[in-house]
């Protein structure tokens, strides 16, 4: 729901407040509301049947993240990714807008407190050659990280969102496995739906049909994962999607499908739930598969921060050399000007604005690298803790 430039989003949000209001879920969790006044419409719109309700701000445009709920929430909590995609990627826009993942802590009536998450990775963008694997592994890494360290007063975990990962991706492993999280789809009892869970779908006339060739039913990548980390136990009764045009429009909600889970909650009398980090057998193979990806991706950005280095020093060698040639001539060591005096500005602005802008890259790879380093250093230290236990 980009302002100005998504095809029907007035329409199209209007349609998702009327059957946010039919449904009349518990917990609402949206993605890419970049607009803050959609979601002030949405919020006076829903106030009957969600008087609870948080818009998540980060990045230049917005994380695009809100929730809304039937009960109380108790408090909020934003995290921002430390790797986000490239500023100069601007058909993109990844980066502009500060992916995030927003934690709503709710108090479920009486019983149990819920720690809720609404979040959205990297997008993928191209599957044969994905140059934002490694931000998304970083991003998948600190996620499970996150909820690992804010989960420890929290009687459930729900997590819901576009994680622009399929189901045998490494990313989504890496998650599930670093946290025990289970997917509601895999989990349901009931499924009512597009094939396959599929959230993606080339039906849809919002999306980018190209993409989507290699999958001619589409792709499952938005998911609500889930688990009780006390005495409770969580069942996912039924999981339904949305399939394509909404009732009696000719138009869908969004690009993607909706994924709506009935979940059942109930205390039992002796904690339940594995613990964080050792739910999964085989996390010890992930873990060194994503930590092989973020090493390649490591290395990809020390090359660029190097050609973007030595661009710099090309740049302030030419700025120098003019900057002689100038001042010999003024000092009169030269009979006459050996460039054309608007040729000469000109060049100079030209090696000025290369200076900066590769300056500015180099910078900015500096960073990515010290981001990947961190990663990989934490993916080692998870391993090695991993290898000693018995």
């Amino acid at each position: 729901a980009i302002r100005y430039l998504s095809k029907r989003r007035q329409e199209r949000v209007q349609l998702i407040g009327d059957t946010l209001c039919q449904e009349g879920f518990d917990l609402v969790l949206l993605q890419e509301v970049w607009s803050e006044q959609d979601y002030s419409d949405l919020k006076v719109k829903l106030a009957g049947c969600y008087p609870f309700s948080h818009y998540f701000r980060s990045g230049v445009i917005g994380s695009g993240l809100c929730v809304f709920s039937r009960f109380p929430i108790l408090d909020t909590l934003l995290y921002q990714y430390s790797l986000n995609g490239y500023p100069y990627m601007l058909q993109h826009g990844d980066w502009f807008c500060g992916k995030s993942v927003g934690l709503p802590g709710v108090r479920a009536g009486v019983t149990a407190p819920l720690l809720s998450l609404s979040l959205q990775l990297h997008a993928e963008y191209c599957r044969d050659k994905d140059a934002y694997l490694p931000h998304r592994l970083v991003q998948a890494w600190e996620l499970a990280q996150f909820i690992r360290h804010t989960s420890k007063a929290a009687d459930v975990v729900l997590l819901g969102g576009d994680l622009n990962m399929h189901p045998e991706d490494v990313g989504i492993r890496l998650l599930r496995g670093c946290t025990g999280l289970r997917d509601a789809f895999a989990e349901a009892t009931h499924f009512e739906g597009c094939k396959n869970g599929c959230t993606l779908v080339p039906d849809n006339c919002f999306t980018d049909k190209s993409e989507l060739l290699p999958f001619p039913l589409g792709i499952r990548i938005d998911y609500i994962l889930y688990k009780a980390i006390s005495s409770f136990t969580v069942k996912c009764e039924e999981l339904k999607t949305t399939t394509g045009p909404a009732p009696g429009m000719d138009i869908p909600f969004s690009d993607h499908e909706a994924v709506m889970a009935t979940l059942h909650i109930q205390r039992q009398g002796q904690p339940v739930g594995a613990t964080l980090g050792t739910a999964d057998p085989g996390l010890a193979d992930v873990v060194t598969e994503a930590r092989t990806e973020v090493g390649v991706g490591l290395r990809a950005a020390q090359q660029q921060r190097f050609s973007s280095g030595r661009m710099a020093v090309l740049a302030l060698l030419l700025l120098l050399l003019q900057a002689a040639a100038a001042l010999g001539t003024l000092a009169g060591l030269g009979t006459e000007q050996p460039f054309p005096k608007l040729s000469f500005c000109l060049l100079a602005f030209l090696a000025l604005g290369v200076l900066v802008l590769a300056a500015g890259l180099h910078l900015f790879h500096t960073m990515e690298v010290k981001m990947l380093h961190g990663t990989e250093d934490q993916m080692w230290m998870v391993l090695r803790a991993l290898q000693e236990r018995p």
